[in-house]
């Protein structure tokens, strides 16, 4: 019984974990607006969600060819969805490809289907209570 729930509620578990990993980059990308040579980066939120759900997230190992590079995590993947880089709208002097226009608009839109999931699950365990009570 505990297996179905969980099956129930993986794909919304799922969306909110890359939305908010995806929240993360947005503010990331936010906080170095005035950052020289700084890439703005970006998740496929539906390639990702897509990938996760088929069960294929498998991670590329990062290849260490000497014994001086960081073991840290290299920004090339985010849960085991690859990190893009975007495209600039308009190139900037410095090389920094962050449009505060479109990562206000990307945030805010990821927020507002941020809070849509959480409240498609709340609705979703409230009715499984009904139902079991019931």
């Amino acid at each position: 019984m505990v297996n179905k729930l969980d099956e129930l509620l993986r794909f919304q578990q799922t969306a909110l974990s890359f939305r908010a990993a995806k929240q993360e980059l947005l503010a990331s990308n936010i906080a170095n607006a005035d950052t020289p040579a700084y890439k703005a980066r970006d998740i496929d939120f539906a390639s990702a969600l897509k990938t996760a759900m088929a069960g294929s997230t498998h991670v590329l190992p990062v290849a260490q060819t000497s014994p001086m590079h960081l073991a840290a995590k290299t920004g090339g993947s985010v849960q085991g969805a690859p990190v893009l880089y975007r495209v600039p709208v308009q190139p900037s002097a410095d090389g920094n490809t962050v449009d505060m226009d479109v990562e206000r608009v990307q945030s805010a839109d990821n927020a507002l289907r941020y809070e849509a999931s959480v409240r498609f699950i709340s609705e979703q365990i409230k009715g499984m209570t009904v139902a079991i009570q019931g």
